[in-house]
């Protein structure tokens, strides 16, 4: 029963984690055009598109046919993701809009936080 239990709750929160951030692209656009890199084209239509899928795998998430599928598209997304992580190292962990974080917090975001966020997911996926 425990682990039943602990494993709704990481459905759950992995739900609500991606919906919530799904929103915020909406929400506060340009919290996130600054860590488009200047190389991919149409930043605020990416911005979207990222956001309306973060927002639909959390949705799916909470739906036991689709969960692995999202789990999995959690998993691709994050890896799509990578690039945008590295430009914020790149340049200098400040963007133009603002956003400015010690160098080690970018840093411990790409190297540690963004594959638990795979596992996370992964793990999710195997239930």
């Amino acid at each position: 029963m425990e682990i039943n239990l602990t494993y709704k709750s990481l459905v759950i929160l992995l739900a609500a984690f991606y919906c919530i951030a799904g929103v915020y692209h909406f929400i506060n656009p340009a919290f996130y055009l600054g860590l488009i890199p200047d190389y991919i084209p149409k930043a605020i239509f990416i911005n979207y598109v990222v956001g309306l899928v973060e927002l639909l795998l959390g949705i799916l998430i909470l739906l036991p046919k689709y969960r692995k599928t999202a789990c999995y598209g959690i998993m691709v997304l994050l890896i799509l993701l990578v690039p945008s992580h590295v430009y914020f190292i790149q340049i200098g962990s400040c963007d133009a809009g603002g956003l400015c974080v010690p160098n080690w917090v970018s840093w411990t975001r790409l190297i540690v936080i963004h594959p638990l966020l795979i596992y996370w997911a992964y793990a999710v996926s195997k239930n």
